[in-house]
């Protein structure tokens, strides 16, 4: 039996995780998703976090454990390990891997401009910088028509009348296409509350996560702010992701383990009910 203490803490995380969900649940709704639906998924995240995470070292993870870990039920649990992977992991990889192109377009001096501006490119060239050659400095994995095809079909790049390649503003703003919108918006969110989930079960927070936040402003004033806010941001990505290029060309053929980071920025806006001014504002850290 759960102590007073231990249910108190769960209730408590119960109506944070309460909020948490209410912009997710109206997004599934918005993509025709019901609940039951749902319920089958969450009965599958379970399943795999708890093989991911919660195994005993040396020790083979049982349907039993998973099962006590998860009160999800053992024939559900069978059912699920047996499913072969829904190719999510595949569609992340090539999210990256033109997210990785569009950068080194934009940093790369072989690419862009001292500004950051790209270039516009050529398929293919004898003796100057083309569109084949940018994606194999990112990947001699992939074909570069394969890119180049993926690239247009969400309208990221054009090919004008001259048979040069561009890259469109979109490619900076985000995707316009809805499919790779929602493969940005699980892998931007996703990262984010990994990072938050960390620092809230570790005793020293490992990841940066900050916030400012103010109640009780004039419209006025929070379009001042958010106009200030998306160009300083624009600007500390831009400027992050030249470095990025340049670290990862420098340290191509070194030899040891590889690690990804994504470093995200958001600003959010609401009307307030006109509580009392003097409502928790400031600076927020992790």
């Amino acid at each position: 039996m759960a102590s007073t203490d231990e249910t108190g803490a769960s209730d408590a995380f119960l109506r944070v995780l309460r909020g948490l969900l209410r912009p997710l649940v109206r997004t599934m709704i918005s993509r025709g998703l019901t609940a039951p639906v749902v319920y089958g998924l969450l009965k599958r995240v379970f399943v795999e976090v708890a093989q991911d995470s919660f195994a005993l070292e040396g020790k083979p993870l049982t349907d039993s454990r998973i099962a006590m870990l998860t009160g999800v039920h053992r024939k559900d649990i069978r059912t699920i390990r047996a499913e072969a992977d829904d190719g999510s992991a595949q569609t992340r990889r090539k999210t990256a891997l033109l997210a990785t192109v569009i950068g080194q377009w934009m940093s790369s001096p072989d690419f862009a401009d001292a500004s950051g501006t790209p270039h516009s490119l050529p398929r293919t060239a004898e003796d100057a910088p083309d569109f084949d050659r940018l994606v194999q400095s990112v990947s001699k994995d992939v074909r570069p028509r394969t890119v180049l095809d993926e690239l247009m079909r969400a309208g990221l790049v054009i090919e004008t009348s001259d048979n040069l390649l561009t890259l469109q503003a979109e490619a900076i703003v985000g995707p316009a296409d809805a499919t790779d919108r929602e493969t940005f918006f699980g892998a931007n969110v996703g990262d984010h509350l990994a990072a938050a989930t960390e620092n809230l079960l570790a005793q020293t927070p490992p990841f940066f996560e900050r916030a400012v936040f103010y109640n009780q402003m004039t419209p006025d004033a929070v379009d001042d702010i958010e106009d200030a806010a998306r160009t300083k941001a624009q600007t500390l990505l831009e400027d992050l992701n030249h470095q990025s290029v340049q670290l990862h060309r420098r340290d191509k053929d070194a030899a040891g383990p590889r690690q990804r980071y994504r470093l995200g920025i958001y600003f959010y806006r609401e009307d307030t009910d006109g509580g009392d001014a003097s409502d928790e504002q400031g600076p927020e850290k992790t």
